[in-house]
């Protein structure tokens, strides 16, 4: 009896014992296989948020709201911390483009670009303006709170800060008229991520006079009587305009010297010294500035506020946005090589594209920016 005890005591402890390696080797499996399921799908959303993360930033206004500063405050924040390495374009040499216009409206239209930036944006964004875009300027100049020889940039020495883009845009200004007034015949200021297609502005500056007392850029009609520009977008003065702001316009009874909207407070500045808002639409009545990236003017889907300020009713797709477009904003560092390769090197085989005539329709606006006269 006690043989047979023991015998079925080590059965029921060997099968105790299978099981319990059984269950154990199950439980073990499924973990492993939940885990190498796991890590793709956690990849995948990682990849997924980051790839959404990268398309707000770049779209940019869809998600954002608020007053006009808060929403530059927010794009800002969310242009990438990594270094964007320069892309070279080194194929002009394969192009046979008939640029003979280009370069002779270059020789004869000659603009000063200078550029608002810190020291903070130098390697962040600064650099790639003047790795694409700006080296189509007559002559670029970067305007920053302290000099930085090696880049190299114009110290203000004015405060960093939005409250003191006035004070810099003022000072800039003050500067190029006392330095570099004989070297252009028009004033260009944008900010470092502002991509601007120079040629496309001196074809439109061919039908101004660089004596006229009058600016151009996206126009707004809120706050001044004449409207005012977008500061993103990039506006230029005439040479009597530069003259006028850098003379008459230091004068703190006509011009707010510091603080407030830098761009709001050029225009009431502007409107003070006598000079004029114009329309800068192309013969078909599409716009050339633009404030927003190229994404958002063909998609729309603007802030609140820019439907209330734009002067030409925030208007969206490829009808609204002229062939010969000068400026978009709010351009990351990356895309500015994009914009460049689109613009300047990629090329549909077979299809020659001919000149357009999209400068017949000068005007200027008068008090009421609604209202357009043929200048």
């Amino acid at each position: 009896m006690e043989g047979r005890a023991a015998l079925g005591c080590f059965q029921t402890s060997h099968l105790n014992f299978c099981f319990g390696l059984s269950v154990g080797l199950v439980i073990s499996f499924l973990i492993a296989s939940f885990s190498s399921l796991q890590t793709p799908l956690l990849m995948t959303r990682k990849y997924a948020a980051h790839q959404f993360d990268s398309y707000l930033s770049s779209r940019s206004l869809q998600e954002v709201g608020g007053t006009y500063d808060e929403m530059h405050d927010d794009l800002d924040k969310r242009l990438s911390n990594s270094d964007v390495k320069e892309v070279r374009f080194d194929d002009e040499h394969q192009h046979h483009d008939d640029d003979r216009v280009a370069k002779k409206l270059s020789d004869q239209i000659r603009i000063l670009c200078w550029i608002m930036t810190g020291p903070q944006n130098l390697d962040k964004k600064a650099v790639h303006v003047k790795k694409t875009w700006g080296k189509r300027c007559t002559k670029l100049i970067f305007f920053s709170s302290v000099t930085n020889e090696t880049f190299p940039t114009i110290g203000l020495n004015i405060s960093e800060g939005r409250e003191h883009l006035t004070g810099k845009t003022m000072r800039a200004f003050k500067y190029v008229y006392d330095h570099f007034f004989d070297e252009a015949d028009w004033f260009m200021k944008a900010d470092d991520d502002t991509y601007f297609i120079m040629e496309n502005l001196r074809y439109f500056l061919s039908s101004r006079d660089k004596m006229e007392p009058v600016y151009f850029g996206h126009h707004f009609k809120t706050i001044v009587r004449q409207g005012y520009y977008s500061g993103g977008a990039g506006y230029i003065l005439s040479k009597e305009t530069l003259k006028r702001l850098a003379t008459t316009g230091q004068d703190p009874k006509f011009c707010r010297q510091d603080g407030g909207a830098e761009d709001a407070e050029l225009g009431k500045c502007m409107q003070n010294l006598g000079v004029k808002t114009a329309n800068s639409t192309d013969a078909l009545g599409r716009s050339r500035f633009h404030c927003f990236d190229p994404e958002t003017h063909l998609m729309g889907g603007y802030p609140n506020w820019y439907y209330k300020y734009d002067a030409n009713g925030a208007k969206k797709g490829v009808e609204s946005i002229s062939d010969y477009s000068i400026s978009f904003h709010y351009i990351k560092p990356e895309s500015m090589y994009s914009l460049e390769f689109f613009t300047y090197h990629l090329r549909p085989y077979g299809i020659k594209m001919g000149d357009q005539v999209l400068n017949q329709h000068v005007a200027l606006y008068k008090e009421n920016p609604t209202n357009v006269t043929e200048a």
